[in-house]
C-alpha cells in the first residue's frame, strides 16, 4: 500500500513539472511573436514616405473626364473654369489645350494653375470653317488617348462656360454609355459634293454642332480615320465670309460653291460611315444661340452665332437656357426630348459664346460660385 502512494506521488509530480515547461515554452513564444511584431512596426515607421506610398493600397481610379478646349490664344475665362475645376477632388478630369502653335500656358498667361502646360506640343494653325479645324479636334483626342483611365471627350471653345458644377456634369455624361453628337440628315443644296461620292455617299451625309461628347470607343474612330478626312480636306470648303464681301462680290458665281463648313459636318457624317449612329444620343450638350432675329447689329449678323456681351449676362438668361428641356430638328420633323437617367433633365451643360467681361459678369453674381441644378 505504501509503495503504490510512492508511485501516485511521483506521477503527481512529473505532471505538474510537464505542465510548466508547457506554459513556459508557450509564454516565450508569445513574448517572442510580441517582440517580433513590434521590430517589425519600428521598421515600418522608419521607412521613407515613398516607400510607405507605394506599400498602401491604390487609390481608387475612376473613369476621367478630358476637357478638350480650342482656344484662339489665351484662355479668356479660366478662372471662371478654375472655380469649376476646384471643386473636384477626386482625380475625375483631365485637361487639354489646342492653341496657336508656340503658345504656352504658364504663369504670364494664365492666372488658373489648371491650364498650367496643358497646351498640346504639335499645335497648328487653324481656320474657322475649314479642315485645319478637324485637325487640331484629331491632335486633341491623340492627346486624351494616351491617359487610359479617359472614358469621355469634351470639346468646348474658349468661350464656353459651365452651367452646373463638376459632380452634376459627371453624373450626367456618364450616365449613358453614348456618345452627344448633334446629328441631322442635311437636306440643303449646296454642303454635300457630289465628288465624295461614292466613298461618302449622300445617304451618310450629317449636319450638327462641332461640339461633341465622345466615348472613348468613338474617339479612337476618329483619330484612325483614313478614309472619310482626306475626302473633307479635298472637297469640303466654305464659301466667303459674307461680312468680309464687297459691294461687288468677286466671286463670279457663287451658286457654283459648296458651302461646306467642316466641323458642322465631320464627326457626324464618320460615325452614319461607320454605322455607329445607334450608339449615339444625337443632340449636343452645348448650348449655342442661332436666334439672330433680336439683333439689328451688323457684327452679330452672319454665319456665326450669337456672342454674349456684358449687358446680356443676366441670371434670366442662365436660367433660360437651363430651362430648355427639348430640340427640335426641322429637317428630321424630329422633337428630342432631354433626358438623364431615364427622367427628364436639362438639355445643356455648358453654353457660348461668352466674353470675358459677361462670363466674368455672371460668376460674380453668385457668392457662392457657379449654381447648382434643382435636384
Amino acid at each position: 500500500m505504501k509503495k503504490k502512494l510512492t508511485t501516485t506521488t511521483a506521477h503527481k509530480s512529473h505532471y505538474r513539472w510537464k505542465r510548466k515547461v508547457f506554459v513556459a515554452v508557450a509564454f516565450g513564444l508569445c513574448f517572442g511573436s510580441l517582440a517580433l511584431m513590434q521590430n517589425q512596426y519600428i521598421s515600418i515607421l522608419n521607412l521613407p514616405a515613398s516607400t510607405l506610398a507605394l506599400a498602401s493600397p491604390p487609390p481608387a481610379q475612376w473613369p476621367k473626364l478630358a476637357f478638350l478646349f480650342i482656344a484662339r490664344n489665351r484662355m479668356p475665362l479660366d478662372m471662371v473654369w478654375d472655380a469649376y475645376f476646384q471643386a473636384e477632388k477626386e482625380n475625375k478630369l483631365s485637361i487639354y489645350v489646342h492653341s496657336r502653335p508656340g503658345f504656352l500656358f504658364n504663369k504670364a498667361t494664365t492666372r488658373s494653375t489648371y491650364f498650367w502646360n496643358r497646351q498640346v506640343n504639335n499645335s497648328i494653325q487653324v481656320e474657322w470653317g475649314e479642315s485645319s479645324m478637324i485637325q487640331a479636334e484629331r491632335i486633341l483626342l491623340e492627346h486624351a488617348l494616351m491617359d487610359p483611365l479617359n472614358e469621355r471627350f469634351v470639346f468646348l471653345s474658349d468661350s464656353c462656360i459651365p452651367l452646373y458644377n463638376f459632380s452634376y456634369t459627371y453624373k450626367y455624361i456618364f450616365s449613358t454609355p453614348t456618345s452627344f453628337v448633334d446629328s441631322f440628315a442635311d437636306t440643303k443644296e449646296g454642303r454635300y459634293n457630289p465628288k465624295m461620292d461614292p466613298v461618302i455617299p449622300v445617304d451618310n451625309w450629317r449636319k450638327g454642332s462641332q461640339w461633341v461628347i465622345l466615348t472613348r470607343k468613338h474617339a479612337q474612330v476618329v483619330v484612325k480615320d483614313r478614309t472619310v478626312f482626306p475626302m473633307f480636306q479635298q472637297h469640303c470648303r466654305r464659301k466667303s465670309l459674307p461680312e468680309f464681301w464687297r459691294e461687288k462680290p468677286i466671286v463670279s458665281d457663287t451658286s457654283k460653291q459648296h458651302n461646306c463648313i467642316t466641323d458642322e459636318h465631320y464627326v457626324q457624317t464618320l460615325l452614319a460611315q461607320e454605322g455607329l449612329e445607334g450608339e449615339i444620343t444625337r443632340r449636343s450638350l452645348t448650348h449655342t444661340s442661332w436666334d439672330l432675329k433680336v439683333n439689328r447689329e451688323w457684327e452679330r449678323r452672319g454665319w456665326h452665332p450669337l456672342t454674349y456681351k456684358y449687358s446680356d449676362a443676366t441670371p434670366e438668361l442662365i436660367q433660360s437656357i437651363k430651362g430648355i428641356d427639348n430640340i427640335y430638328y426641322e429637317t428630321e420633323g424630329r422633337r428630342e426630348w432631354c433626358t438623364s437617367k431615364g427622367k427628364p433633365a436639362p438639355c445643356f451643360l455648358f453654353a457660348r459664346k461668352f466674353t470675358k467681361p459677361a462670363a466674368l459678369r455672371l460668376f460674380n453674381m453668385s457668392a457662392k460660385g457657379l449654381p447648382r441644378p434643382d435636384e
